[in-house]
């Protein structure tokens, strides 16, 4: 979900003119070559901090409430206790203490997680293959379909529905 908002907002300033910051499919590129570091450290970097959140939840999945054992992570498993549900680490991970409130508040905030998280992998996948198909960004393609939307669809780009 953050990834969206992190491809519409910084190309919606750059249209507004208040920032110059590179389009999201050239962004890891662009940083690396600014700060010197290799975009293959950038994605190893990535790959090894994602891959120990991913295997701490698995832990947790495996075993429920492993995570808040102590020496499970450098004394900082008080804050990894969670809300007693697997997938749903509660402490740092929820500020506002949201899942806190009531089990009901706490039923709707998960099912309004799913339906947020699957439009925006949707919105993820339109973005990919809208590049792709294009080379432009999602504002730039909406402007392409708003300027004459009956020419300009997802059918008449020659890939979509092949043979039209």
């Amino acid at each position: 979900m953050t990834a969206v908002a992190g491809i519409l907002i910084p190309s919606a300033l750059n249209k507004l003119g208040l920032t110059n910051i590179p389009e999201w499919w050239e962004a890891g590129k662009v940083s690396a070559e600014q700060t010197g570091y290799s975009l293959n450290a950038l994605i190893g970097a990535q790959f090894v901090l994602t891959h120990f959140v991913e295997v701490k939840r698995w832990q947790d999945i495996r075993k429920p409430g492993s995570q808040a054992e102590p020496g499970t992570f450098l004394g900082f498993e008080g804050a990894f206790k969670g809300t007693g549900q697997v997938g749903y680490p509660g402490g740092p991970f929820d500020p506002l203490n949201l899942a806190g409130e009531s089990p009901e508040k706490f039923k709707d905030l998960q099912l309004k997680e799913i339906k947020n998280g699957r439009l925006a992998m949707l919105a993820f996948l339109g973005f990919v293959s809208q590049h792709a198909v294009y080379g432009k960004g999602p504002w730039d393609d909406l402007a392409l379909h708003l300027s004459n939307p009956w020419q300009h669809t997802f059918a008449d780009n020659g890939i979509s529905v092949p043979g039209l």
